[in-house]
């Protein structure tokens, strides 16, 4: 399974980015739960947002919560993290990872993740 995170950038405070996921397609299948997770400079990661493997209720972190949104495109086999109101403190590296569970709760935990793609840096700034 592989993954490929793309489209950080640097953006001003209250913009939008759009990131992209590219998966192979067995990792974007039903199959699997994908999910966002970032790390900020000095700090650990942190969940940001996962779409569990029926694609019925999405789970996001607190903070992200009605600015960003996660979904999937089969047809492309890609994830996609549509960050809208941006603020310095969502500064991080954003890194794709696709999970085989079926517990919704569990998707908020790293752990529950086998494959990771690289990561790709977002800088929110003036």
């Amino acid at each position: 399974v592989q993954l490929q995170a793309s489209g950080g950038g640097l953006v001003q405070p209250g913009g939008s980015l759009k990131l992209s996921c590219a998966a192979s397609e067995f990792a974007v299948s039903r199959r699997y739960a994908v999910a966002w997770f970032r790390q900020a400079p000095g700090k650990e990661h942190e969940f940001v947002a996962a779409m569990p493997r029926n694609n019925d209720r999405a789970l996001y972190e607190d903070s992200v919560k009605g600015r960003f949104t996660i979904s999937r495109d089969y047809a492309e086999n890609t994830v996609y993290l549509q960050m809208n109101s941006l603020k310095p403190e969502d500064t991080a590296v954003y890194s794709c990872a696709a999970s085989s569970s079926i517990i919704l709760s569990s998707l908020r935990s790293r752990a529950m993740y086998s494959y990771w793609g690289l990561g790709t840096l977002v800088t929110v700034s003036s």
